[in-house]
């Protein structure tokens, strides 16, 4: 009953907040108002009384969700809504006033920083005001509300606000941590979100350069889904085109029973290689593989069936490597957009926006020199072709309010011009669908040239797995775990260390940049690696287990027992545990997954520092026996290890718990 009244208290003053800013909005109209000096006095009152009215509902609401929400709370968005609100009514005439409120980085600054004052005091010399940042500074703090987490603000420097934490609100927000586990931040509206990622080739076998799309598009894709939205996970297959009829006919030739059975994957990829030498020197061999590319686009059940057991065979492949790295994803080719094509020219014909050019049919988007190629000259159709046919199914049938690609940055202009082009055509508006182009740079070698093998040919994806495994197992051996685990717990723990270090090297580097792969420094148990953090969070989970305690004992702490922050390091530890939230929110705007990646080299590194100062606890010297527990500081280890958990889910690692 308690949390239905809640329910609707928490509507009724939604609903509010929603009247009353329509009234200010309708005050800020001056066809609406009495201009006389009497009535602009009688304005100003009332704008002044709606708009307090309107902080003292906000603030009721956000206090009603944060306590009766099992949901992390943003402790950043909140003081922005603090500040914000501050802002707004210190400053009413101040259209989009510049709020900026971050992490101090030296505690003895405090626990926030609002830097605002600076940036508004240039929006007003612009606007011919001169007035001090201290002062604005100062204005800002006198209208911070009554709110629930502020302990005390202090102004710095040139107008810095220092921010300082009530201890017993970060308490109560670890509580309901612990208590509710790691649940994400309350969402206004649960969206569908399509990630385009991997795309390998069929015929082709996976190579190093895929690794990197299908490592961050799967990140990505967990971290929408634990944010609470709907998420279609796209693999968009090269599967259709005149290498097919290219492959087939060479088929034909070189392996005549390809009907009944399909070549293995190693021997497809020769084939392929082979039937591309004779496509480019052979003029007969040339005529019949166009030929077997009409009869394969008119369905041909014969060239059909060929085409499908070479499919079969690289998806049976492709599958090999997406079980080693955990990766789920459906397959929709190319080939699963060969119908609507047509259509889609037909669209942007009848709207006037097709071009001939030399027998070609062409799209110029605004803002764009180079235009899509939406015809060949021989009547074909082109890859700009298939991804408009790909983006307009997304947006109409799929009716997708997120679509994201996750490619090489080499492909980022032809996204451009894709997007551009569906804009054009009114397919969506980019201020109410988002459709990103999420790139990245190339795989390195330690050479810092592409990564490729000694004889010069490209990485074959398993032969980088498998040489991960075999690099895990003597990195294990070297440290004598072989000796200590079991061998089903060697093997757990190789797979955790082999794919977990080959997955973290990427996700931690900035996806934008090119990262040289070694080995050596993915697996080195040292800084920020897996290897480091696995390890880590293997210690923190022995913990409890070495003190003897059960996991039922901590769940029940967990409800009874508060968590002190006396000790400097207890209190930096429950700040950083609490920061996970604005992390999730940095990435889902900028898809920058190593934010995530400092975060829990920061978080395991700050738990070090909390643990070498902080007894949790303690023995008799002479006979180890355990003589007391400090269940706070057991508590503050179990919420470390919970958001490291999560954290390590989103980047698709498996720990174990015994390495």
């Amino acid at each position: 009953l308690q949390t239905t009244s809640n329910f609707y208290s928490a509507k009724l003053s939604e609903m509010e907040i929603k009247s009353l800013s329509a009234e200010i909005e309708r005050l800020k109209n001056p066809q609406n108002l009495d201009l006389s000096s009497t009535g602009l006095d009688e304005l100003r009152e009332e704008n002044a009384r709606l708009k307090y009215r309107l902080n003292i509902l906000k603030k009721s609401l956000q206090e009603e969700r944060s306590y009766s929400s099992k949901s992390m709370t943003n402790v950043n968005q909140r003081l922005q809504e603090i500040f914000g609100d501050a802002i707004s009514v210190a400053y009413p005439d101040l259209e989009n006033a510049p709020l900026a409120v971050t992490p101090n980085q030296q505690a003895k600054f405090g626990d926030y920083q609002c830097n605002s004052a600076m940036a508004m005091a240039q929006m007003m010399k612009a606007k011919g005001l001169k007035v001090n940042p201290r002062e604005i500074a100062e204005k800002i703090v006198q209208n911070i509300p009554d709110n629930e987490l502020i302990e005390r603000t202090e102004i710095a420097g040139p107008g810095f606000i220092n921010v300082h934490l009530k201890k017993t609100f970060v308490s109560k927000l670890l509580t309901n941590l612990l208590v509710n586990g790691v649940q994400p931040p309350p969402l206004d509206r649960k969206q569908k979100v399509i990630v385009d990622f991997s795309s390998p080739n069929i015929a082709k076998e996976m190579h190093v350069g895929h690794l990197r799309s299908t490592i961050i598009g799967e990140s990505v894709c967990r971290l929408f889904e634990f944010i609470g939205h709907e998420v279609l996970r796209l693999n968009h297959v090269g599967d259709w085109g005149t290498q097919f009829g290219m492959l087939i006919a060479h088929l034909q030739d070189k392996f005549p029973n390809y009907l009944s059975v399909s070549p293995p994957i190693g021997d497809l990829q020769a084939f392929y290689k082979e039937s591309k030498k004779r496509f480019d020197d052979e003029e007969e061999f040339k005529k019949r593989a166009y030929q077997c590319v009409v009869r394969l686009q008119s369905k041909d059940p014969d060239f059909i069936k060929a085409w499908n057991l070479i499919c079969d065979v690289s998806r049976n492949e492709f599958q090999k490597v997406y079980d080693c790295l955990g990766i789920r994803i459906i397959e929709r080719g190319e080939s699963y957009y060969m119908d609507m094509m047509a259509d889609v020219v037909k669209e942007f014909e009848e709207k006037g926006l097709v071009e001939l050019d030399e027998g070609r049919k062409i799209v110029f988007a605004p803002g764009q020199s180079i235009p899509l190629t939406v015809v060949k000259s021989d009547g074909g159709y082109t890859y700009d072709t298939s991804d408009l046919a790909a983006l307009r199914q997304r947006l109409f049938d799929e009716k997708a309010d997120v679509i994201i690609y996750v490619t090489d940055s080499g492909q980022a202009g032809h996204f451009q011009l894709v997007f551009a082009a569906g804009q054009m055509i009114g397919w969506y508006d980019p201020k109410v669908t988002r459709v990103e182009h999420a790139g990245f740079g190339v795989v390195l070698g330690e050479d810092k040239k592409k990564f490729k093998t000694r004889s010069g040919d490209t990485v074959r994806l398993m032969d980088l797995l498998k040489e991960g495994l075999k690099r895990s197992m003597d990195k294990l051996k070297e440290k004598g775990r072989d000796k200590v685990l079991t061998p089903e717990e060697l093997m757990q723990a190789q797979q955790a260390v082999a794919f977990g270090c080959i997955k973290y090297a990427d996700l931690s580097h900035n996806r934008i940049n090119d990262y040289i792969f070694s080995f050596d420094k993915m697996l080195d148990d040292r800084g920020n690696t897996a290897a480091y953090l696995l390890y880590a969070f293997t210690r923190i989970r022995s913990i409890a287990r070495l003190a003897n305690i059960e996991e039922a004992a901590l769940r029940k702490a967990a409800e009874t027992c508060e968590i002190l922050l006396e000790h400097e390091k207890e209190w930096k530890l429950g700040k950083c545990i609490l920061r996970f939230p604005e992390i999730l929110q940095k990435m889902v705007d900028d898809l920058l997954l190593h934010t995530l990646c400092d975060y829990l080299y920061e978080l395991a590194t700050t738990f070090t520092e909390f643990y070498d100062s902080c007894y949790c606890v303690e023995k008799d010297r002479q006979t180890g026996e355990v003589v007391k527990v400090n269940m706070w500081r057991m508590l503050l280890c179990e919420a470390t290890a919970v958001i490291m958990a999560k954290g390590f889910d989103l980047l698709g690692l498996n720990p174990v718990q015994r390495m």
